[in-house]
């Protein structure tokens, strides 16, 4: 289980859309109703989609943006991974936040977010990770009011409570007005009707090439009390998620099979 401490707050910020992110100065507002103490370490670009990935193929370059605040040219994974190898040194955080995410981390999202991604690498170091996205309605009326307003007091209601040290949390806020979202869930994880979208066009030399996405995801739920269900009904989501993805019971029974 996660081990509670007596230590002053200390925060670990980071995230995959970039260390100039407004979605990530919503996450420093947040984070400061917390502590005093933040750490910033963020990718110098957007991460979107880099999930779990590390940068083996060429050297890492840090810039330092101020005391606690650096930004890293590489993953949300290599982001945090030197920040807690490299940067924070004299004491570890006792909290990880990852966000807020310019767009929901709801279904199998989860397996492609960088922002997720970035609270399970804190996971695998043993410091407890959340992760926070907001939904889009629409790109021209987008707002992180609704995360901005309900998450210091969903962390407060967190960090009250235990969890396994190999589970992260993902939060997702729905894009409703502060006024019609009335309820916090605890929900599993979803799974859409798979239905992405795969542009097709032409460059200026009549040269083919392809865009994946580029619309807003169709977030209608396959099933109900998912990530998924609570979100389209105007709930904020909050889910567990466990780093060992072994599933026991197919496990037991491949085992029958080799006796």
């Amino acid at each position: 289980m996660i081990k509670r401490t007596d230590q002053p707050l200390r925060i670990l910020l980071s995230n995959d859309d970039g260390i100039h992110a407004p979605g990530l100065k919503i996450l420093e507002k947040i984070a400061r109703t917390l502590s005093d103490d933040i750490w910033i370490v963020a990718p110098e670009s957007e991460q979107s989609g880099a999930a779990h990935s590390l940068t083996l193929g060429r050297p890492l370059r840090i810039r330092k943006l101020g005391e606690k605040s650096f930004s890293i040219d590489g993953t949300p994974t290599d982001c945090v991974m030197i920040a807690l190898n490299k940067l924070i040194t004299d004491r570890p955080p006792n909290l990880m936040l990852s966000g807020v995410n310019h767009g929901s981390n709801l279904g199998e999202d989860v397996t492609y977010s960088g922002t997720v991604a970035a609270a399970m690498e804190a996971t695998l170091f043993g410091v407890p990770a959340i992760a926070l996205s907001q939904e889009i309605s629409d790109h021209a009326n987008f707002s992180y009011e609704p995360a901005q307003h309900f998450a210091p007091e969903v962390i407060k209601r967190l960090l009250t409570q235990t969890w396994p040290a190999d589970v992260l949390l993902n939060i997702n806020f729905p894009h409703d007005s502060l006024e019609k979202i009335k309820a916090v869930r605890v929900v599993k994880q979803g799974l859409r009707n798979i239905n992405d979208s795969i542009f097709e066009w032409k460059d200026p030399r009549g040269r083919p090439f392809f865009w994946i996405g580029g619309t807003i995801r169709d977030n209608t739920p396959t099933e109900s009390d998912t990530d998924l269900e609570a979100v389209q009904n105007g709930a904020i989501s909050i889910t567990p998620l466990h780093l060992d993805l072994t599933h026991s019971s197919t496990l037991e029974t491949l085992k029958l099979a080799f006796l």
